[in-house]
This record gives structure tokens, C-alpha cells and sequence, in this order.
């Protein structure tokens, strides 16, 4: 814009020489490298990862310090200035989006330099000079981002889980329960094949809906156990080179300190840098709950279509107009926002799926990709479901005499005639009845196969709900 001064820089150095750098900005010379040479895309670096990594930095200059490798003082800055990296309070000095190195290289080196500059800051010293705390040669001691970009993944990948989305599921398995026992006593038509069914009740129905969100809560729970080993300590290639033998122990167990979480050094680092399993098994758990979700949610809302020409055995909050062109219009906007929500999950399940299987060797190089799929089916699942759960479901009722209505017009009710007058007559029975629009009742009386007293004493669509009432 002209009549704009220059913004100010100061001059940082890498190994490939100077560069020039905003003054006003903490990152270094490799971190303005990526945003001049990855200056494209919207799918920024999730910022949980970033956090995670500076626990990283905070439980290695711990582990380094115990070990007697970097001087307490050092350790002591490093710690506070990623403790404000952790914190969320220099979150505008990270700009770099995923697409970057495969390992995660630029957005490692974003946080090594930010915690160096920092703490030069906080020493009174003058940020870009790597004087007093260095960015490789002290922040990322012990460290690749090879195993210290996985590290967090993972840390960030359980935060998602146990902290967002398990917390939503759980929450809605126990709405669609209170819904299952408000409704145990409703008979109502079943459909199979979007045909008509025999009776079960609703209540059975929203049984079945919070057995499903439950069983896919207990999937995520399962996938949790192998993210809980991180490779901190296997360094570039799984081996370890550059770590005190006793590093993994030490930082892992300071990560443990600083999440409140159970984890574990790997068991084989080869295998944790190389590939993502458990990653890819935590991303297919979340798929699995999207699935379920997403047949829940269009069966409210199919239940709840009309409200006068749809099947309207359910009344949906109304929440917001629904149309711009047609007044009184009420739409099932939470089960939109939802199955929105799903079909986005899945979609990035198969993206993190084919991330997955890119391990070469010693190292997967899609690692950004990944954590940022997950991350994100998880973020976009949580608010959908927390949104359903208490704007829909909570405020669901269901319309008793539409409901019994169809019920008394079903002809499947003749699956109750069977035992006494056979599959076939009772076939006979029921199409009589559908060709001449008359009951049930009245087709059994014309043909002949069972009076009116016997019928009535058949015909109990509540028993026929079954033991599971």
C-alpha cells in the first residue's frame, strides 16, 4: 500500500544463511523459509499440536537437566517460555499450516525457535542472536523432530479424545437413554426396508440409538491405549543416536507429570516414527462412531418429518425458521448440522487411511496430515454431537396418537395371526386387506378363518413389542 513504511526485521541465520525476519514476530530463519516456500492453503498447524510440542520441549529440558547434560538456568528458561507456548499465549508466533515436510520439520523448528527467542526475552536479551538458549543445541537436546513430532501427535490426538469427543458421546448415549425410558411404553409401527414392520416400541427404538453411541465410546476408549506410548527418545531414525540412554524414561514420565495422562515410552520407536497404526486405528474408531451417528440422526429426522405430510411420530425442537421463502417452515437443523458433520469424518478418515499407509522405511512423511485429519474429525464431531444432544434430543417429544394412529392401520400387525391360521392365510389375509383398503379385522371375518372374538383376543400390538418391553 503506498505511503506504508517498511514493517521492521532483524536478520536471523540458518544453515543455509540469512534471513530476514519480522522484528515484531519470535519465529527464526527456518520458520520464514516454510512461509515463503509453503505460502498456499487454509489448513493451519492445529494449534494443539503446537501446545503439545512445547510440553515436549518443557519434559526434555526437565529430563536434560536431571541428566546433567543442560544447565539448570537454560533449562529453566526453556521451560518458561514454552510453558507460554503451551499456554496458548503466543499462539500468533506459529503460522505455518500442515502443508510442510511430511515429518513435521518446519513446525518442530517453529517451536525450538519461538522457545529461544523467548527465553532470551525473558533473560533480557535480544531475540534472533541464539544467545543464551539455542534452539537445536538446547531446546531440541535429546530430540528429533522425528520422534518428538509423533510424541505430540499423539499427546494432542488424547486431549482431542478424552477431552472432546468421549465427553459429547457419553452425553448423548445418556439423552437418547432418558428418551428410551420417557418412551418405553409407546407402540408404534417398526420398519424394515422403509416398509412396514411389525410393532416394537420407541422406546426400544432410542435403546437401540444409545447402545450404539455407547459401543462406539467403548471403541475410542480401546483405540486410546496405543496412543499412550509415545517414541520420545528414538530420535531420527528409532536408534536413539544423540539421547542420553536415560532420556526417554525421564522426559516421558515429566510428560506424564504435565498431562495428568498415563504415557509410556514405546515399546519400538522403529515402529511409532515409521508408521502410524494406532493413529490410523484411533481415526477408524472415530469413523466407526460417525457411522452410527449418522444413522441416528436421519432417523430423527425422518421421524420427525412433516409435520403434517412426513411420518411425524417425532415433534424436533424448533430451533430457527427454516426457510427464507416459506413462512412457519421449522427444519431438523441440528440433524443436519450432524450428518454434515459425519460425512466430513468420513471423508477425512479416507484421506488419514491413505496418510497412513505412506510410511517409507524409517519414517511415515505424512505425519501433519495425519494429526490434522484427526484432530479435526474429532473437533467437528464433538460440536455437532454436543449441539444434537442438547438442542434435539433433549427437547424431542413424541406425537402419541399419530403414532398409534399408524399403528392401528399396519398390516403387519397379521404376523400375530400366524400361530393360528398359518403363514399363508395369513398372507391372504393381509393382502385382502390392502387391495380393498379395509382392516385387518374385516378381511379375517370375510375370509372365513377367524371370528371377531378370536381375533380381538389375538391382535395385542403391545405384546407383540416382545420381551424386550
Amino acid at each position: 500500500m503506498p505511503g506504508t513504511p517498511p514493517r521492521p526485521e532483524r536478520i536471523e541465520h540458518d544453515s543455509l544463511g540469512p534471513v530476514r525476519v519480522p522484528a515484531d514476530r519470535l519465529w527464526g530463519a527456518q520458520t520464514q523459509r516454510a512461509l515463503e516456500h509453503f505460502a498456499y492453503g487454509t489448513e493451519a498447524m492445529p494449534p494443539a499440536v503446537v501446545r503439545a510440542l512445547a510440553q515436549v520441549k518443557i519434559a526434555a529440558a526437565r529430563a536434560n537437566a536431571e541428566l546433567g547434560l543442560l544447565p539448570a538456568a537454560l533449562a529453566g528458561l526453556i521451560e518458561r517460555a514454552a510453558a507460554e507456548v503451551a499456554a496458548g499465549s503466543l499462539d500468533d508466533h506459529f503460522p505455518l499450516k500442515i502443508w510442510q515436510s511430511g515429518s513435521g520439520t518446519q513446525t518442530n523448528m517453529n517451536v525450538n525457535e519461538v522457545v529461544a527467542n523467548r527465553a532470551a526475552q525473558l533473560a533480557g536479551a535480544e531475540p534472533g542472536r541464539k544467545d543464551p538458549v539455542h534452539p537445536n543445541d538446547h531446546v531440541n537436546l535429546g530430540q528429533s523432530t522425528n520422534d518428538a513430532f509423533p510424541t505430540a501427535m499423539h499427546m494432542a490426538a488424547v486431549q482431542a479424545l478424552e477431552g472432546r469427543l468421549l465427553p459429547a458421546l457419553d452425553a448423548l448415549a445418556q439423552a437418547l437413554g432418558a428418551k428410551a425410558e420417557a418412551f418405553a411404553d409407546i407402540v408404534k409401527t417398526g420398519r424394515t426396508h422403509l416398509q412396514d414392520a411389525v410393532p416394537l416400541t420407541l422406546g426400544q427404538e432410542f435403546s437401540g440409538y444409545a447402545a450404539q453411541v455407547a459401543d462406539a465410546a467403548l471403541g475410542i476408549h480401546a483405540a486410546l491405549e496405543a496412543l499412550y506410548a509415545v517414541p520420545l527418545g528414538g530420535t531420527a531414525v528409532g536408534t536413539g543416536l544423540g539421547a542420553h540412554p536415560q532420556f526417554a524414561g525421564l522426559a516421558v514420565d515429566q510428560l506424564c507429570v504435565l498431562t495428568g495422562r498415563p504415557f509410556v515410552p514405546a515399546p519400538n520407536c522403529f515402529a511409532l516414527m515409521a508408521a502410524h497404526d494406532g493413529l490410523v486405528a484411533a481415526s477408524g474408531a472415530v469413523r466407526t462412531a460417525a457411522v452410527a451417528l449418522m444413522k441416528i440422526a436421519n432417523d430423527v429426522r425422518w421421524l420427525g418429518s412433516g409435520p403434517r405430510c412426513g411420518l411425524g411420530e417425532l415433534r424436533l425442537p424448533a430451533n430457527e425458521p427454516g426457510s427464507s421463502i416459506m413462512p412457519g417452515k421449522v427444519n431438523p437443523t441440528q440433524c443436519e448440522a450432524l450428518t454434515m458433520a459425519c460425512a466430513y469424518a468420513l471423508g477425512l478418515d479416507a484421506g488419514l487411511a491413505v496418510a497412513g499407509s505412506q510410511g517409507n522405511f524409517e519414517l511415515n512423511v505424512y505425519k501433519p496430515l495425519l494429526i490434522h485429519n484427526l484432530l479435526a474429525m474429532a473437533e467437528a464431531l464433538a460440536g455437532a454431537v454436543d449441539g444434537f444432544t442438547r438442542l434435539c434430543v433433549a427437547g424431542l417429544e413424541a406425537d402419541r396418537e399419530r403414532i398409534a394412529a399408524a399403528v392401528d392401520k399396519s398390516l403387519m400387525l397379521v404376523t400375530a395371526l400366524v400361530p393360528a391360521i398359518g403363514y399363508d392365510m395369513a398372507a391372504r389375509v393381509a393382502l385382502l386387506a390392502h387391495a380393498r383398503g379395509s382392516t385387518l379385522r374385516e378381511a379375517c371375518l370375510e375370509l372365513g378363518c377367524l371370528d371377531a372374538a378370536r381375533f380381538d383376543a389375538l391382535m395385542d400390538p403391545a405384546a407383540m413389542a416382545g420381551p424386550g418391553r
